[in-house]
């Protein structure tokens, strides 16, 4: 364990310079030759204290240079400090705040800052001040942040892969639910790797047992999945926009009595309805009404729009990876209230968090999903006037809202640059994690009022965060490529001042890691070639057929079925039972291509 630096006590401040020279959020300090010791060295990323009579101006060391003339000037080095704030004293008490009001002059002295200055800063100013790990200048300081400041104008979390992002997102989650229980948090975890880092707390939702019925996505988000994200064709949109209003309006009416046929006569003008009212309606009258429009047609072209149309909505029906969507496409029932309180927890009085496992998802509907889930979040907040506060938690951002306008699903980014712009007026918080800033919508990051930005070495990355920070705060992104594993640089409204520390270390069964391909426990199973090909060739095809893997560790997806392990051996000896001999093997037919033929 290495040894705790020591500091001054308490009223003897160390001086180790003096100001030499100011100019706006800048100073230069002459470092003493005699001040520079072991134990308080003028390095960069510390902290500095300048005296202006009885109050403190404090900064941080962001460039050290050789004094010109060398020890002959009574200087050993040159600082350059960032001033970032103040500490006042008068009445027998001393507090903090941000910004500098007086700025210092020429000769003030410079000191080390005092611990207990340190703990001043630092320490919880709130009861909602969460603890997400402790100062790199010392690590007896934890660090704090203001939950309330943090959510109320988004965070993000940013740093390359490896650097201990997504153990961040599980610390800070964790500790927001500890500080805010009343804040519903909806995680979506596109890797599988958050099901087991929230322990009992944790609700875990993903293709066996998410229920979000087709009918809540609006016209935008069904085109994506009707068509799996490709253009659609116009005149198969131009007939979904005309009878998806009829369909409503017809299960409406027959909840009430009344017949189809007559319904359908009076147009959807007289409906009531638009495309994207979140309405019940059932997938059969979809069909019934496109294929009795197709029946009073004379064009066969224009028949075979409807009929391909329908074609694509039977496949969606039937498709067993789609049931999250269509499982209960024909029942009645208006499960809206249902499917809210499933993703945002919303009458539960046990606070806790959905992850919702965008992994087990068919990957063409990813973005449709994503897009509904956050502008129903959005909606429900904007309709309950805030009541129920839900923060959006993002991982891997990019992936939904990228800064180029040709990539992704429009819907999907305008969704959550909503929530970035709009949705603090209505409780709904967005938190964002990315390993690529600089492809993710410049719109949405920079709402974001709180980074934490851990070890990146990508430029351009570097550029779009220098740019929106303000000058005080963008030199400390110098130290952004050297920082070590788990350690980052909070900046923004929730940090007393920017500051660089590092995240405390998760027991190791909560550390986040993917459930969906166990490597280990493969290796570990010292299987042949074969059988290892054979057990990733099954767990591949379960990915498409809808049916759910082992669960090995962890919280099971709630409601989900058991694993059938009896249907694994019969696979694996029906596959053993068709090595036989060549001799034993039935010839094909010859006759078999003029067969396909007829």
């Amino acid at each position: 364990m290495s040894e705790q630096p020591s500091y001054p006590p308490p009223g003897r401040p160390v001086t180790f310079g003096q100001v030499l020279s100011c100019c706006g959020s800048q100073a230069t300090v002459g470092v003493l030759s005699s001040q520079m010791s072991e134990d308080h060295r003028a390095t960069v990323g510390k902290f500095i204290a300048i005296r202006i009579r009885d109050d403190v101006v404090l900064g941080m060391i962001t460039e050290v240079e050789a004094a010109p003339g060398g020890a002959g000037s009574g200087y050993k080095a040159l600082a350059r400090v960032d001033l970032m704030g103040e500490i006042c004293r008068g009445g027998g008490s001393s507090w903090f705040r941000r910004g500098v009001r007086e700025y210092p002059a020429i000769g003030d002295e410079a000191v080390m800052v005092s611990r207990e200055d340190l703990k001043l800063i630092y320490s919880k100013s709130t009861s909602n001040s969460i603890e997400i790990g402790h100062l790199q200048q010392d690590p007896s300081i934890a660090a704090c942040v203001d939950v309330d400041s943090m959510l109320s104008k988004h965070f993000a979390v940013l740093g390359s892969t490896g650097v201990g992002k997504s153990s961040g997102v599980a610390i800070i989650l964790n500790e927001v639910m500890r500080a805010r229980p009343d804040v519903r948090i909806l995680l979506l975890d596109i890797h599988g790797e958050y099901g087991h880092s929230f322990g009992q707390k944790a609700h875990v939702f993903g293709l066996s047992n998410l229920r979000l019925p087709f009918w809540l996505f609006s016209f935008e988000e069904m085109i994506d999945v009707i068509f799996a994200g490709r253009p659609p064709v116009a005149e198969e949109v131009e007939i979904l926009a005309e009878l998806i209003p009829v369909a409503k309006a017809t299960y409406m009416a027959l909840q009430q009595g009344g017949e189809r046929a007559a319904l359908a006569r009076k147009g959807p003008r007289h409906m009531g309805f638009t495309v994207d009212t979140p309405s019940p309606y059932q997938v059969q009258d979809l069909l019934w009404l496109i294929d009795e429009r197709m029946g009073k047609l004379e064009n066969r072209s224009t028949r075979m729009v409807h009929h391909r149309l329908m074609m694509r909505i039977e496949a969606l029906k039937n498709d067993p990876r789609y049931a999250f969507m269509f499982e209960s496409s024909n029942v009645a029932g208006d499960k809206m209230a249902a499917v809210l309180d499933q993703l945002f927890q919303l009458e539960s009085d046990e606070h806790g968090i959905t992850v919702l496992t965008l992994a087990s998802l068919p990957g063409e509907v990813l973005d449709a999903v994503v897009c509904a889930v956050c502008r129903l979040a959005f909606e429900f907040g904007l309709w309950s006037e805030g009541a129920a506060p839900i923060l959006i938690a993002c991982e891997e951002a990019h992936r939904y809202a990228a800064s180029d306008r040709t990539v992704g699903f429009a819907p999907a980014r305008r969704a959550l640059s909503r929530i970035a712009k709009e949705g603090r007026k209505y409780g709904v918080y967005l938190g964002l994690a990315t390993q690529r800033p600089a492809e993710l919508d410049p719109t949405i990051i920079s709402q974001c009022s709180t980074l934490f930005v851990m070890r990146m070495a990508n430029d351009e990355d570097q550029l779009l965060l220098r740019s929106a920070l303000p000058d005080a705060a963008a030199n400390l992104l110098s130290f952004v490529p050297s920082l070590g594993t788990g350690e980052l640089i909070g900046i923004g409204e929730g940090m007393p001042l920017p500051a660089r520390l590092s995240f405390r270390t998760l027991p190791a069964h909560l550390v986040p890691r993917s459930e969906q391909v166990d490597g280990d426990e493969m290796k570990q199973a010292n299987l042949s070639r074969p059988e290892l090909v054979r057990r990733t060739i099954e767990r591949w095809r379960k990915a498409t057929t809808a049916q759910p893997g082992p669960q090995k560790g962890g919280p099971r997806e709630a409601g989900g079925p058991e694993f059938d392990t009896d249907a694994v051996e019969r696979g694996l000896e029906a596959i053993a039972s068709e090595r036989l001999p060549q001799r034993d093997r039935v010839p094909l037919d010859p006759a078999r291509y003029s067969i396909l033929k007829r």
